[in-house]
């Protein structure tokens, strides 16, 4: 995984090169889109646990026993969004951040398998229908305000992933391709916001860029 002070030493480098129906990177910024680090194969996404799990997660490249496969867990593939749910590490429950790399296939089966976390008129004929859908579905899409390098909400929002069920068992078991401890990163970048340096903190930041959805999929899941 391409992630700043990354160790890996056969990590794929990001796709710099723009998908097909990918926006130009200056095209005015819509109100909902996914952005991520992503390679022509994988996706980054970005979770916090205590120690015990996040060590012996990016120790063994895989989520440990103790982890819950049978509750919803959230994935950000926003680092900044992250950064404000775990307080820079600093949150009890969420000192160690973990940056893992899944399967793209996979993270486009659990967007196409999602229900919207939030009725929205229009995208369903009415709330039961909504309600039947979300009880129904093993993944749930919640668009959240996108933050700057201080963490103030942006006027625009990006995505959180919750998995469950199916979902969420062949992310721990299928899709993860790499988990990396990326504490030491979210320390130092922290710290170059406490001493006044934000340029120096931002040019550590993961290389997020739009990720282009298939073709009708955002409009279903209120992009």
């Amino acid at each position: 995984m391409t992630v700043p002070n990354s160790t890996a030493p056969n990590s794929p480098a990001p796709d710099r090169t723009a998908p097909a129906g990918a926006p130009p990177d200056d095209a005015p910024e819509p109100r909902r889109r996914v952005r991520a680090l992503h390679t022509g194969t994988t996706v980054t996404v970005y979770q916090a646990y205590p120690p015990e799990i996040g060590r012996a997660a990016a120790r063994d490249g895989r989520f440990p026993a103790q982890w819950k496969r049978d509750r919803m867990t959230w994935i950000k593939p926003s680092f900044l969004w992250m950064m404000y749910r775990c307080g820079w590490a600093a949150k009890e429950g969420q000192e160690t951040v973990l940056a893992v790399e899944i399967d793209r296939a996979g993270f486009t089966w659990a967007l196409e398998h999602a229900c919207p976390a939030h009725y929205e008129r229009g995208l369903h004929p009415d709330r039961a229908s909504w309600q039947r859908e979300l009880k129904r579905a093993p993944a749930r899409v919640q668009w959240d305000p996108e933050r700057d390098l201080h963490l103030r909400p942006l006027p625009y929002r990006s995505l959180q992933l919750g998995l469950a069920g199916e979902a969420a068992r062949r992310y721990a078991d299928e899709w993860t391709v790499s988990v990396t401890d990326v504490t030491p990163l979210v320390r130092r970048i922290h710290g170059h916001l406490r001493d006044g340096e934000p340029e120096a903190a931002r040019l550590l930041l993961p290389d997020e860029r739009p990720y282009p959805l298939p073709e009708g999929l955002s409009a279903r899941l209120g992009g």
